[in-house]
């Protein structure tokens, strides 16, 4: 018997692009993870669906209204995604998706209510790195982009040439500038889309992004 495509996506299970949810009951908790996919690669909600890949089902037009909500409400800039109900064994799962955004940084509020941006790691929805969404906003700047490259900036894409990635506190030392100056610096190479970061462990590194046939 053929596969239902529902069951094909359970199967690979929570990742950066998917996540299940059991239910809504949170209208800005799933805003979180609506913003968090945007500011990623995009991705798909699953609602109906435990965390362990059970089918649960849902009452489909209470989450529409939920997800509605969430994008009307609790989302800056709005976000648009496309939900679709399916009946699998017997029961309704709702799928969620999310486009990659164009206009980032996308923020809805945290436990708090404070307006945060969040990206999407693995299977979590994690704070997004303040460089990173300075970035972002430098991008958007209607006076446009002029980033000349100084001894500061060559210094660090000279080091990363040689080497695998770097954290700000040991560009600081290499650079012999102050962590502000440092942050500067990061800005600049992230906006141009030269250099890309990641959290590894309990710190950020930085490293030379690289290119698609590098990947």
């Amino acid at each position: 018997m053929k596969k239902h495509y529902i069951h094909k996506l359970i199967e690979e299970g929570e990742h950066q692009q998917q996540d299940f949810k059991f239910a809504i009951t949170d209208a800005k908790k799933i805003a979180r993870s609506l913003t968090a996919f945007a500011n990623t690669d995009g991705g798909r909600l699953l609602i109906g669906v435990k965390d362990n890949g059970v089918i649960a089902g849902v009452r489909s037009e209470e989450e529409l209204h939920m997800i509605d909500a969430a994008m009307q409400m609790y989302t800056r800039p709005k976000i648009r995604c496309k939900a679709k109900t399916w009946i699998v064994e017997g029961k309704t799962v709702v799928e969620v998706i999310v486009e990659k955004g164009n206009n980032k940084p996308y923020s809805a509020p945290n436990e708090n209510g404070k307006w945060t941006v969040y990206i999407r790691q693995n299977d979590n929805n994690i704070l997004a790195n303040k460089l990173l969404v300075k970035s972002w906003r430098k991008k958007k700047s209607p006076l446009g982009m002029f980033i000349e490259l100084e001894r500061e900036h060559n210094i660090l894409i000279d080091y990363l040439k040689e080497h695998e990635h770097i954290t700000i506190s040991k560009f600081c030392r290499k650079a012999s500038i102050n962590l502000k100056h440092a942050e500067d610096i990061i800005v600049d190479l992230l906006t141009i889309d030269l250099i890309d970061y990641e959290n590894v462990d309990t710190k950020t590194v930085y490293s030379l992004k690289r290119t698609n046939n590098e990947s």
